[in-house]
Formats: structure tokens, C-alpha cells, sequence
């Protein structure tokens, strides 16, 4: 079989409160700000991307695992915000962390489930043993327009996995995928800012393709609800998550431990592998996880995981995603819109 080995996250410090946006823009937009569910979410500081946030997610997974890195064969960043249009993220990672030359490397992009589709080719790899261990990475500084239904909920983070096949901490049992050209969402080369279909997000895009992927997993491996303890979907804002869950029959309760939209906004290609993180540091050995990430455009990964008895030994190594929610600092909207580079000459 094959599994997680070692996982990390990282999160920004820094942190601005929805109501804070909201009086900026005035009545209409804090209406729009207010039915999200986000209450504040992360601000990558002036000296943070998905390069750096990703390196902090690897260096954490590396250290879980208890590996050298010298022993990862294949490295692949999901992002829809790397910081070079023409320049791979992965090289930058894999040099920080002590990999070795002889790897493969590329970047993937998918909207936000650019991370799970990274996750799925390293399960192969793995799996064909063409390498000894692979590590995918979920990263994004997301961007939303000022005034934007985006600028409440789009956030930064990122979560790291490394894949393999010995020490599994979880076991990843099956994956299927979801997949149409659905526009949703999209942002062309040279725009700052992303462009989406408001209300079609949801029932032809976010709900169509999560559903379909849900389904679609529990047909392949004859499983129901009731056989999972932990769901987790990807959380664009507070919302969808459980409006899902309760379409598919979903009991609450098993699904509030991964709503970290929360307290962190939408971390985009993080999004889901964060909420599965969250999981992970809490789950007991045995506890089945089911997972459906989305990303725009439009497609869903969704994977069946079983918690090993493994992941007792490697808890308390590096920061769990919730020390990562409470280390916060809150900035004004003025300081935000500094460091995100909104404040543009006319």
C-alpha cells in the first residue's frame, strides 16, 4: 500500500478581521462578507510566497517523516500563484531542503486542487516504483480583487505530504477524480486579479464536481457514510463545505474538525490538504478520512485514507495546524493592501 509518510503546513502570521474589509467597502459588500462563514483569514507578510510558504511546509514534513531528503525522488508544487510565470517553485524547494540532483521536479496548476493532483502522481511514482518517496505540496498566496467577494475569504498557506510506501502514518486506500471545463473562476496571464461566475461557482461548479467525486469514491470502493469518521472538502469559503456535507448525507459533527475556512480564509491550493492535515494531527490510529478537494475550471480529487497506528510515534514533531491558527498577529486593511500589493500608481 501506499501512504503518507510525514506531512507538515505552514501558515502567515499575520491575520485581518472580515469586518475589518467589510468597513472599508461599505453595506454591500459587508452583506456579500458577512453570509461567507470566514471570520478573519491569513496575510502573507512582505517577505512571503508560495516558494518560502512551501519550504516551511516541506521542512516541516521532512522533519515528521524522520527521513533525509536525498531520498526524495520527485517533488511537485500545486499553486495558482507561484512567483515566477517562468520558473519552477519545485527546483527552489528541493534545493532548500536538502534534495538531491538526481529528482525529477515540476509545477502543477489546477485552480485549488493543484496540491491532491500532485498527491495522485506521486502516488504512482510511488506506487511503479520509479521512486523511493515523493513530496506534493498544496501552496497559494490567493488574490482577490479589492471590494471582491474574494478579498473576504482569499488567503495564504500551504500544506506539504511525502508519499511512500514504508512507516505509512496513513494509509491512502483509493483516489478517483472529477473532471469538465466548467469557467468558474480563471485569471489571464498579466491580470493581478482573478475573474469568477458568482452564483455559477456553486451548483454547476463547486457542488457538481465535489458531489461527483464523493459518489464516485464510495462506489469504487463500496463504502458509505457511515464508514468514515472524518469528511473533509474543500472550503473556498465557511459555506459550501457544509451545505455539501448535508447533501450527501454528512453528520455534522464529522465534518467540523477540518472547517479551518474559519479562522484562515480559503488558502486555495492548500485548502483541502490543510483541512486533511488538521485530521491527521487529531484522528486515532484507525479512523477512516474521506477527502474531496476542488479546484475551478473545473475538476475534484477525492481520496479514502485509514489512520495507522504509526502516527502516534510521529505526533508533537513539528507545529500541528492549529499552534499555526493561534500564532496571529492582526494587521489593518491598509497594512494588508500593503502587503499584497494593491496600492497601485494611476
Amino acid at each position: 500500500m501506499v501512504g503518507i509518510v510525514g506531512y507538515g503546513v505552514y501558515i502567515p502570521r499575520y491575520r485581518i478581521k472580515t469586518s475589518d474589509i467589510a468597513e472599508v467597502w461599505g453595506e454591500d459588500s459587508a452583506r456579500i462578507g458577512k453570509g461567507l462563514g470566514v471570520f478573519e483569514k491569513s496575510v502573507p507578510g512582505p517577505d512571503e510566497d508560495v516558494a518560502t510558504i512551501s519550504v516551511e511546509a516541506a521542512r516541516n514534513a521532512v522533519k515528521m517523516a524522520d527521513i533525509d531528503p536525498v531520498d526524495i525522488g520527485a517533488i511537485y508544487v500545486g499553486s495558482e500563484s507561484h512567483p515566477y510565470a517562468v520558473k519552477p517553485t519545485g527546483t527552489i524547494v528541493a534545493e532548500a531542503i536538502g534534495c538531491s540532483h538526481d529528482m525529477t521536479c515540476a509545477d502543477f496548476e489546477f485552480a485549488c486542487k493543484a496540491g491532491t493532483a500532485a498527491i495522485q502522481t506521486s502516488m504512482g511514482l510511488v506506487k511503479s516504483k520509479m521512486v523511493k518517496l515523493s513530496l506534493a505540496i498544496g501552496s497559494d498566496t490567493a488574490q482577490g480583487r479589492p471590494g471582491d467577494a474574494l478579498e473576504y475569504s482569499a488567503a495564504a498557506g500551504g500544506a506539504a505530504f511525502i508519499i511512500g510506501m514504508k512507516n505509512i502514518l496513513a494509509t491512502i486506500e483509493d483516489t478517483v477524480s472529477f473532471t469538465t471545463d466548467t469557467p468558474d473562476f480563471w485569471r489571464r496571464e498579466g491580470e493581478d486579479f482573478p475573474s469568477h461566475g458568482a452564483r455559477f461557482t456553486g451548483e454547476p461548479a463547486y457542488f457538481r464536481h465535489v458531489g461527483e467525486g464523493a459518489r464516485s469514491l464510495l462506489k469504487k470502493t463500496k463504502t458509505s457514510i457511515d464508514d468514515y469518521d472524518y469528511f473533509v472538502f474543500h472550503m473556498p469559503n465557511g459555506k459550501f463545505p457544509i451545505a455539501m456535507g448535508a447533501e450527501l448525507g454528512v453528520p455534522p459533527q464529522k465534518l467540523e474538525d477540518s472547517l479551518v475556512v474559519r479562522q484562515i480564509g480559503n488558502t486555495y491550493s492548500g485548502s483541502a490538504m490543510i483541512g486533511l492535515a488538521r485530521i491527521l494531527d487529531i484522528a486515532k490510529p484507525g479512523s477512516r478520512v474521506f477527502v474531496v478537494a476542488y479546484g475551478s475550471g473545473a475538476g475534484s480529487d477525492a481520496f479514502s485514507i485509514t489512520v495507522e497506528d504509526e502516527i502516534e510515534e510521529r505526533r508533537g514533531e513539528v507545529p500541528t495546524v492549529d499552534d499555526y491558527i493561534s500564532r496571529k498577529t492582526y494587521v489593518d486593511y491598509a497594512t494588508y493592501a500593503k502587503y499584497r500589493g494593491k496600492i497601485k500608481a494611476m
